[in-house]
Order: structure tokens, then C-alpha cells, then sequence
């Protein structure tokens, strides 16, 4: 197994690069002068030389690229965002990141504990209302647009629980760790980690809902293809009911597909649900890079992709290594 991790670990190394230098090119390339995103349309011919000499502009593409790199490789550095240059882009990642881990989690827990249960149900039960219910209910999941969704749960729920950022403005926590429940949990302000978790509900609620929907029906599914097989006619043949069935022979076995779709899910919510954290003022990844593109902020824009683009091998490399422990037929040698 861990032949194999390293194995995965080094192969994506040179995919990163290839993301790397895609984004780099492409957020060069076109859109708006750095320079006058950095210094806007009152910068002197001095001022903006002095600009193009210190950020390196006026450098060949790939010398640009190499110092870049250099700088990642090296010291971390994701460089310094040409808008916000007070702060470097890896403190702002660090910063936007832990809430969209914190959200998307959230929303991922939400789909696991609703949309497994929901699809066993519906496998159990199929072609009964109860499965036609859940299938619909699933199918109306998929079709609403989150903003929409966000939109009517503030309208419904926006009275019960907070509509905007993951904590109240009044409140002074100190960031130790980025995520706010726990920061929220060691802080001395009374009510925090309540107010906290009061604003993940909603948001959660409308990032849950796609991949809630999806599992249920994947579950659905890979259940009712597993149920097929001769070991299961075996088992109803001895008597067991259908819940015995499902729960301690069939359902390890449908799992393959559910992780698989579990772990996609995630890598996508990490890397930024734009949507979500718009509507509900989210401070996370997704807002961050819709700032950063319509800024024309190049190095932020780069920076961002990278993490994501890491964020998502390290998913599918945690999937992979998943299937065996939910299938002991599977071995990595």
C-alpha cells in the first residue's frame, strides 16, 4: 500500500506542473494589463516601468514561469497578489481555505448520513411510492440551481439562522487554527461555537443538496445491481428479510461506486463552491477566485488553481486508497 501512495504521489507530480504552467500562460495572456490592474489608468510612464521591473513583466514568459516555480518550490511563495500587495497570495489561500473545508465537510456529512439511508430505502423498497418518492425528491435535488436554493432557504429559514458569513462581526476569535468551529470552540466568547454553527446551517443545506441527491441515487443503484447476484438469492432464501439483506450483505459490496462518487463530490466542493458561498457571503476558495479573475489578479489566480488542482489528487488518492478497506477483494501491489 504504501509503494503504492508513493507511486500515485510521484506520477501527479508532473501533472501539477502541466496545471501549473496552464494557468500561468493562460492568466497572462489575456484580460486586463497587470500593470494597470496593479496601478489603474492614473499610473505615470515611471511609476508603471517601475511596476514592470518589480513584478518581473517585463521578463520572457517562461523566465516569469521559472521564478515563479522557483519561488514554490523553494520557500512556498505563491508570490504577491497584485491587487492586495500588502499580503502574499499563500496567507489570503490559507485564510479562504479552512472555511471551504469547514463548509464543504459540513455539506458532505449532511449527504452521507441522508442520501445512503435514502437509497437503501429506495432500493429496499423499489418500485413501491416509497421509492418513487425518494427518486423524485432526489431528482428535484439535482434540477433546483443552488442559488435559487439559497435564495428560498434564506427567505424560509433566514428569520432562524444567520444569512451571511460563518460568524457574528460582534464577536472576537482569535484565528488559531482558520476553521471556525474550533476556533470558535477555544475562544473565551461566550455563544460562539453556536453562533458558528448557526452559520454553517444554511449554506450547508444548499452545498448539500446536489451531491445528497446523487449518492441517493447512486445507492439506489449499485444496490439494486448487487442485490442480483446469487450470494444474495442465497441469503433471502434462508429467510433473511430485506433490510438483513442490504445492510450485512449487499451494502459493503455497493460501496465502490458511492466512494467513488463521494470523493468527486468532494474534490469539487473544496475547490470552491462559488455559488453558495456568493449568495450566503461565504468567506471561502470559491469567492476568492471569482474576486481574483475579475480583478485580473494573475498571481492569485494561479496560486488558487494550484491548491485546488493538489486538493484534488490528494481526494482521488484518498478514494483509491479507500476501496480497500470497503472491498478486501482489492489489493495495491
Amino acid at each position: 500500500m504504501t509503494s503504492y501512495i508513493v507511486r500515485r504521489l510521484l506520477a501527479s507530480i508532473p501533472l501539477l506542473f502541466v496545471v501549473s504552467f496552464l494557468v500561468f500562460l493562460l492568466s497572462r495572456a489575456g484580460g486586463r494589463d497587470p500593470v494597470d490592474a496593479i496601478l489603474g489608468e492614473k499610473g505615470t510612464p515611471e511609476t508603471r516601468a517601475r511596476v514592470t521591473r518589480e513584478y518581473r513583466l517585463d521578463r520572457p514568459i517562461l523566465v516569469q514561469y521559472a521564478h515563479y516555480l522557483g519561488g514554490i518550490l523553494t520557500r512556498g511563495d505563491f508570490g504577491v497578489s497584485y491587487i492586495m500587495q500588502e499580503q502574499p497570495v499563500g496567507e489570503q489561500i490559507g485564510r479562504r481555505f479552512p472555511p471551504t473545508i469547514e463548509l464543504a465537510t459540513a455539506a458532505m456529512i449532511l449527504a452521507i448520513l441522508i442520501g445512503i439511508p435514502a437509497g437503501m430505502v429506495s432500493a429496499i423498497w423499489r418500485n413501491t411510492w416509497v421509492d418513487y418518492g425518494v427518486m423524485g425528491v432526489s431528482l428535484l435535488g439535482i434540477s433546483i440551481p443552488v442559488f435559487w436554493l439559497g435564495l428560498l432557504l434564506i427567505f424560509a429559514l433566514g428569520s432562524q439562522f444567520p444569512i451571511g458569513g460563518n460568524i457574528d462581526p460582534s464577536m472576537i476569535i482569535e484565528p488559531r487554527t482558520g476553521f471556525m468551529l474550533i476556533d470558535s470552540a477555544l475562544s473565551d466568547e461566550p455563544g460562539a461555537f453556536g453562533d458558528a454553527l448557526r452559520h454553517l446551517v444554511l449554506p450547508a443545506m444548499t452545498l448539500a443538496t446536489i451531491p445528497l441527491a446523487m449518492t441517493a441515487r447512486i445507492t439506489r443503484a449499485s444496490l439494486l445491481e448487487v442485490m442480483g447476484s446469487d450470494y444474495i438469492r442465497t441469503a433471502r432464501a434462508k429467510g433473511l428479510t430485506g433490510f438483513r439483506v442490504v445492510s450485512r450483505h449487499a451494502f459493503r459490496n455497493a460501496l465502490i461506486p458511492v466512494v467513488t462518487l463521494l470523493g468527486l463530490e468532494f474534490g469539487y466542493l473544496l475547490g470552491g463552491a462559488v455559488l453558495t458561498e456568493t449568495v450566503f457571503s461565504w468567506p471561502g476558495m470559491g469567492t476568492y477566485v471569482v474576486d481574483a479573475v475579475f480583478q485580473t489578479d494573475p498571481m492569485a489566480i494561479c496560486g488558487a488553481s494550484i491548491v485546488i488542482a493538489t486538493t484534488f489528487i490528494v481526494v482521488n488518492l484518498a478514494v483509491d486508497v479507500l476501496y480497500a478497506f470497503v472491498d478486501p477483494r482489492i489489493r495495491y501491489t
